[in-house]
């Protein structure tokens, strides 16, 4: 699976990626694997605010129910709607397809003290 560069992620599986109007948050790969296959998603609304660390919404998999943790404060701009309807976008494609909301957020850079490069979150996992 290609991985985007400059992607930053949570110990808790959560990927940051800017991607030039903002920020896409979805779930890692790995994060993706420990959960199985995903079968339901519960999304915030557009507009919807979020301080960092905050739930900003809740997945389904075949193993578990699980809240997510937003990476950065930021407002909701976009939710991806596909996945309401097929939320096995995110594990066939989850920095594509399956990301699950975008914010816009002037905090990023500050915040992002505890995110990790991609390889080393990677390597905190040993995978």
């Amino acid at each position: 699976m290609l991985v985007p560069e400059g992607i930053l992620c949570t110990k808790n599986h959560e990927y940051l990626l800017e991607d030039g109007t903002g920020y896409k948050i979805g779930l890692t790969d790995y994060g993706l694997e420990q959960l199985g296959d995903i079968v339901f998603v519960e999304l915030p609304e557009v507009g919807t605010e979020f301080v960092k660390g905050e739930v900003f919404a809740t997945i389904e998999s075949v193993r578990a129910a699980t809240e997510l943790y937003i990476p950065a404060s930021g407002k909701i701009a976009e939710v991806n709607e596909k996945l309401i309807e097929s939320p096995e976008l995110i594990n066939e494609s989850p920095y594509e397809d399956g990301w699950l909301v975008k914010i816009s957020s002037d905090t990023v850079e500050e915040e992002s003290g505890d995110l990790l490069e991609y390889m080393d979150y990677r390597d905190d996992f040993e995978m």
